[in-house]
């Protein structure tokens, strides 16, 4: 009779162990589906640029919805190649502005959450005010921003954009290398301290390497807020400095408005911060997540 009784709860065991993986594979299917089906909905104008892209004019003035009948690259070709536009510089400048941006962020944000965190410089009313600062909208910025610069001579420049943009991604990357600088243990610091090294070597030897993660998510953060920047484009420059989001609205013309062609450079001006988004999307979690679990 017990040796029926153990088999009997053999083969239950078993089978409470398929009925779970089941279920966990259910679960895992239908949040796979909820979750692409946000992606699709959020990403529908994405989409539907990309597929105006490739049609002909007619096509796209008889049903902008539909897909391309006849697929071209008149548009494509327009963007890169057509007189009077000089999109390919534009893009230059939205790489120069973005990646000066990003160094100059990363080099005062650095030493400054250091010597905040660790070394007490302040008190933590800082930080507070940089997340304050942070939610301030761009706008409430841009008069002061234009008189300054006509002031300085910093108007329509790429130097000028990159203080703008450096001045509003500034608190953000003070806010994230903080959370990933509270993650690294005292005690390793404090151990190079004994073996005599200085601030300046424990700084760059020990934590730097540590703080990479947070550092490349705080890089590619402030690369996309710089380089989608539309607002201080529109103010601080005219000509010299214009970037790739302000060059689309070149091709809004007064004989009309150029579908087609927009689209075109919109979909590419997406593709330098997608690119940079995917190729640090590891580390870009893992520095996001910083100071999330605490031990």
């Amino acid at each position: 009779m017990s040796t029926t009784a153990t088999v009997g709860v053999q083969r239950e065991q078993p089978n409470k162990r398929t009925d779970a993986r089941s279920r966990k594979r259910s679960k895992t299917w239908v949040f796979t589906v909820v979750v692409g089906i946000i992606a699709l909905l959020v990403n529908i104008p994405l989409l539907n640029a990309i597929l105006v892209s490739f049609k002909p004019d007619g096509e796209i003035a008889k049903n902008p919805l539909a897909l391309p009948t006849s697929p071209t690259f008149d548009h494509y070709a327009n963007v890169l190649y057509a007189s009077g536009y000089d999109f390919p510089r534009f893009f230059v400048n939205s790489a120069l502005i973005a990646l000066g941006t990003v160094a100059v962020v990363l080099v005062i944000a650095v030493p400054a959450t250091y010597a905040i965190v660790r070394l007490n410089f302040g008190g933590r009313w800082i930080i507070s005010g940089a997340s304050g600062l942070r939610l301030l909208p761009a706008i409430f910025f841009i008069v002061p921003f234009f008189i300054l610069f006509s002031a300085l001579g910093l108007q329509d420049s790429i130097p000028g954009l990159i203080a703008a943009n450096t001045f509003l991604n500034l608190p953000l990357a003070i806010i994230l290398l903080a959370a990933g600088l509270r993650d690294i243990p005292k005690e390793i610091e404090e151990a190079a301290a004994v073996d005599g090294a200085s601030i300046y070597r424990t700084l760059l030897g020990i934590v730097l390497p540590i703080l990479g993660p947070t550092m490349v998510a705080v890089s590619v953060l402030v690369f996309i807020f710089t380089w989608n920047d539309y607002l201080f484009a529109l103010v601080l420059s005219t000509s010299n400095a214009t970037p790739v989001t302000l060059g689309a609205a070149n091709f809004i013309t007064s004989t009309g408005i150029r579908w087609g062609d927009i689209s075109a450079a919109s979909f590419l001006s997406t593709l330098p911060p997608l690119l940079f988004a995917i190729f640090a999307q590891r580390y870009l979690v893992s520095g996001l997540s910083a100071g999330a679990v605490k031990g």
